[in-house]
C-alpha cells in the first residue's frame, strides 16, 4: 500500500496502542487504520462515544495540524476518495475515512491527539451528522462567550455566566430571564 498523501512511500505495518495493527508512512508520519483491524481492536477497549465538551478553542497547545491535512487523498487500500470530518474548531484538523472500505487516515500527530481526547475508540461517530452538529453548537457557544467577554469585560461576563447557570438549574429561571428581557425592552 502506498501513502495516500505522497502516493510514493510504501506504508509499513506497525502495532500501536495494545495490539492495534496499523500502516505507517515513514515520510509524512501518517497512519492508516484498516477497518477490520480497527474494529477488532475496538472490541478489546470499548467504543464509548466521544464527548464534544472536551473540545476547547485550542485542542492541544503542542499540536500543529499537518500540512498534508489540506489535500484530498485516495484510500491506500481500495483507491476511493477519502471523506473528511472536522475535529475541533479554531485550531482543528480533519480525520479522513474511506466510505467504501471503512478505513481511517490520521495525519502526523492526529492519532495521538485523538487518543489524548478519548476519541480514538469510536472514530466512526466523528463522521456522523450528530457529531458535526455538536461541534458547530460547541463552537457557537464558545464564540458567544468570547464575544460577551469582549463586550462587557471579563468580570461582568463571568457574573452573567454564573447567573445563567443558576437560572438554567432553577425550575422558574425562565421568569427571571423574562424579567431581564423586559427591563432591556423598556417595559
Amino acid at each position: 500500500m502506498l501513502c495516500p498523501k505522497d502516493r510514493e512511500t510504501e506504508l509499513e505495518q506497525q502495532t500501536i496502542d495494545d495490539n492495534l495493527t496499523v500502516f505507517h508512512c515513514r515520510q509524512c508520519q501518517g497512519t492508516w487504520l484498516e477497518a477490520e483491524n480497527y474494529q477488532e481492536w475496538q472490541k478489546t477497549g470499548g467504543d464509548k462515544l466521544p464527548n464534544v465538551d472536551v473540545l476547547g478553542p485550542v485542542l492541544d497547545p503542542d499540536f500543529e495540524a499537518s500540512l498534508e491535512d489540506v489535500q484530498a487523498s485516495l484510500c491506500p487500500g481500495c483507491k476511493h476518495y477519502l471523506s473528511r470530518s472536522r475535529i475541533g474548531f479554531g485550531q482543528s484538523f480533519f480525520l479522513e475515512r474511506c466510505k467504501n472500505c471503512g478505513g481511517f487516515w490520521c495525519d502526523r500527530g492526529e492519532w495521538e491527539l485523538l487518543t489524548k481526547l478519548g476519541f480514538h475508540t469510536n472514530l466512526e461517530y466523528l463522521f456522523t451528522p450528530e457529531w458535526q452538529d455538536a461541534v458547530r453548537r460547541r463552537e457557537q457557544h464558545l464564540t458567544e462567550r468570547r464575544v460577551l467577554i469582549e463586550k462587557v469585560g471579563e468580570e461582568l461576563a463571568n457574573q452573567v455566566f454564573e447567573m445563567a447557570a443558576k437560572l438554567e438549574s432553577n425550575p422558574n429561571g425562565d421568569f427571571a430571564v423574562a424579567y431581564l428581557m423586559r427591563r432591556f425592552d423598556g417595559d
